[in-house]
């Protein structure tokens, strides 16, 4: 297969031009984590926490994929970045994993909704007993949608390391700790996913194909995890459920992605210029690694 390395396009000077990529050995005590962390806010709670269940097997499934794709990269800086990007979605599913464990342990039971998960990634996304070409052309569409689900979550990562509204109104700050360092990450190695794609690829078909796959993808799982969480909270007991107006009133009020800021988020990936580095802050994700508890407890 063949495929170009698109050039990068800062759309800020001053941002740097590329950051080694390593994993950060984080921990998180979530002993004195509330069923409700996000105070007297059950669906905004809800809404992020969905992001618990979904990313452990997710981003084991990001690692399965690259990992796969190492001896189809002949560029060794891309080599390096592929390494530090598998590096740290490892961590991420580990550390999002305590947070699923503390939830089964307080009456969350997310066994459920979290085999549901698991299904999509292992047996849906899995691997298939293709032989050759086949199996080569099965492993680049993953490639592809990894690529346009790391467009979310680079999305998703500036919009938590920009959520002031959420300490404003006494957010859990080790929950905040975790989610501004996962997503601190997935900015920094937000090209990573897009440029293993043009490299071994690159064909704009594909990964346009390949948004709208995760775009619908995506849209159940979250729509299913809230109303799963919601129904089987055990502070609520059912008196309460998911409803639209609470995304629209949250997004309002900043403890949420509003629906208008992920729908925006979307024309960007289909424009052929498209490149990650475009949008979002690595300068201000190092920053905030730089000063992150969880980080730094790591590196001492």
């Amino acid at each position: 297969m063949t495929g170009a390395r698109m050039s990068r396009e800062h759309s800020d000077p001053g941002e740097p031009d590329r950051v080694v990529l390593h994993a950060r050995d984080v921990e998180f005590d979530w002993a004195r984590l509330p069923m409700h962390w996000v105070p007297g806010e059950p669906f905004a709670t809800h809404m992020i926490n969905v992001l618990h269940l979904l990313l452990p097997e997710g981003e084991r499934w990001f690692v399965e994929v690259f990992k796969q794709a190492l001896p189809l990269i002949k560029d060794d800086h891309l080599l390096e970045d592929v390494r530090g990007f598998i590096g740290q979605e490892a961590m991420h599913a580990e550390s999002h994993q305590g947070v699923v464990d503390h939830f089964d342990a307080h009456g969350l039971d997310t066994t459920r909704y979290v085999e549901q998960v698991t299904w999509v990634f292992r047996k849906v996304l899995g691997d298939r007993p293709y032989e050759g070409e086949r199996r080569e052309e099965w492993l680049v569409e993953r490639l592809a949608l990894v690529a346009a689900i790391e467009h979310f979550t680079a999305f998703l990562g500036q919009w938590i390391l920009d959520a002031e509204e959420l300490d404003e109104v006494g957010a859990d700050p080790t929950m905040l700790d975790l989610l501004r360092w996962h997503g601190a990450e997935e900015v920094e190695h937000r090209s990573v996913a897009y440029d293993l794609y043009m490299h071994v690829d690159g064909r704009y078909g594909r990964r346009a194909r390949a948004m709208v796959i995760a775009v619908v993808a995506l849209t159940v799982l979250w729509a299913r995890g809230v109303r799963y969480l919601m129904r089987h909270d055990p502070v609520l007991r059912g008196s309460r459920k998911a409803r639209w107006r609470d995304l629209l009133r949250t997004g309002k009020l900043g403890l949420t992605p509003s629906y208008w800021q992920m729908l925006r988020a979307l024309p960007a990936f289909f424009r052929r210029s498209y490149h990650p580095s475009q949008h979002g802050s690595t300068s201000q994700a190092i920053a905030y690694l730089a000063q992150s508890p969880a980080a730094r407890a790591a590196e001492h």
